[in-house]
């Protein structure tokens, strides 16, 4: 397939991410062992800050390519996410080629990371798009939440938009599980079903995170 995130440009992000995040925070990785070793993944990761893909990206086991806004694609990002592996998504329609390049990752074996609220929120998965599912079901792919716990709150003193230097981030990986009932189906109803099932594991995950590290 043409225009395939590179494998090799997500390892390179991930050994960036890994000197980014621990050089400037203090990460706290619980269950990575959970990921799956190897074969198609989808990295389910809530989102309340902007420094939650580049954390996940850094801790995780395994390189991941993540669905990212368009928006993010500005200036020399535009060349350096598209290096690193990672996909490029218009939000605002349904994005053909974003959709077969991740669909790609996952018939390759790799990992793809999303965020399924869709956008920077509470983080609580609390409003989830289909997209999740959609993946899910198509790419025959195991869903491990992910909770990023300490990355929203008080800001840094230097850059207010960032968690304070050095602080301390929670990230929770949890038991890889199958979105689909079993049937193969891809209807819309088989899709709701999905959405209401990951629904439910991702919030029983993120309460269990929150137990684990006193969040």
């Amino acid at each position: 397939m043409t225009g395939l995130p590179s494998a090799r440009g997500a390892e390179v992000g991930r050994r960036i991410g890994v000197g980014l995040m621990y050089g400037f925070w203090k990460p706290r990785v619980l269950g990575a062992w959970r990921v799956p070793a190897s074969g198609p993944v989808l990295l389910a990761v809530n989102h309340s800050h902007n420094i939650d893909g580049p954390m996940v990206m850094g801790v995780a086991p395994r390189p991941t390519h993540f669905l990212i806004k368009q928006e993010a694609f500005i200036g020399p990002l535009d060349p350096f996410l598209t290096g690193i592996g990672q996909v490029k998504v218009d939000r605002n329609t349904t994005d053909r080629t974003a959709v077969s390049r991740a669909l790609g990752v996952l018939q390759q074996g790799g990992v793809l990371g999303i965020f399924p609220e869709g956008t920077r929120g509470e983080g609580d998965f609390a409003s989830l798009r289909a997209g999740l599912a959609y993946f899910a079901l198509r790419g025959g792919a195991p869903i491990v939440p992910v909770a990023v716990l300490g990355s929203s709150g008080q800001g840094g003193r230097l850059i207010k938009a960032l968690p304070p230097l050095r602080s301390r981030v929670d990230v929770v990986f949890g038991d890889p599980f199958d979105a689909g009932d079993g049937s193969g189906r891809r209807t819309r109803k088989a899709l709701d079903e999905a959405t209401e099932r990951i629904q439910k594991q991702l919030t029983a995950h993120l309460e269990n995170a929150r137990r684990l590290t006193g969040r």
